[in-house]
């Protein structure tokens, strides 16, 4: 009987022992205690930290900490206004034509140095373009000189009509009306050729220039 009561109190001074064993093979911390953060973001001039993130500052930038080793563990810039996302889109957007442009360029210039031979092979590519804005250089510059003029008699008709007193009837200030409107909206379209011409110049100009330097050449007579 004493013999089995010295085992029973040998086990139960030795099972301390054992959870303590059991417990020191356990992982520092849990899963849980190590994804847990703390963040800090700033509302005006006052630093805030906490390990929950209230919603009215979720769109704000913050730093984020591990609650265990209090390291930082990364960082979240502010959400963008509607604004600010708009502009972010059309800068994506620009950057992505502007690679597509460079490719172009690239391809554009590989096909000079194979396909032309000289400078006044390259300049006949863009005749076809020279011949048809020049041609509607020319046509807006007769229409709008045939609607001044016309503008100017439907004017001088009525001038006259007011001098001796009459009024001027409701069909020829009708006519002066759309005779005015045509003449500006030909004049719009004498600028946007005009303005297209000077650009196709500069084009032409800049693609000859590549192409002097692609094939170390001088410019020609």
């Amino acid at each position: 009987m004493l013999r089995n009561l010295s085992i029973i109190a040998a086990l139960l001074l030795a099972t301390p022992c054992v959870a303590s064993a059991q417990q020191s093979k356990r992982p520092a911390g849990s899963a849980e205690a190590q994804a847990k953060k703390l963040y800090c973001w700033n509302e005006g001039s006052e630093r805030i930290c906490s390990d929950a993130l209230p919603a009215d500052a979720v769109n704000n930038a913050r730093e984020e900490f591990s609650a265990r080793s209090g390291l930082r563990s990364g960082q979240v810039d502010r959400a963008l206004n509607e604004d600010e996302r708009a502009n972010a889109a059309v800068a994506e957007a620009q950057a992505r034509l502007d690679a597509m442009a460079l490719q172009t360029r690239q391809r554009t210039e590989q096909a000079m140095l194979s396909t032309y031979s000289n400078e006044a092979e390259l300049r006949r590519v863009f005749s076809e373009r020279v011949g048809i804005l020049d041609n509607n250089i020319n046509t807006a510059r007769y229409n709008v000189a045939s609607l001044r003029d016309a503008l100017f008699t439907a004017l001088a008709g009525a001038g006259d009509n007011e001098l001796a007193g009459r009024p001027v009837a409701e069909k020829p200030a009708a006519t002066i009306r759309k005779r005015h409107g045509e003449l500006l909206a030909q004049q719009r379209m004498q600028a946007t050729f005009e303005r297209q011409r000077v650009e196709l110049d500069a084009e032409i100009e800049e693609t000859v220039q590549r192409f002097r330097l692609l094939k170390g050449v001088t410019p020609e007579a």
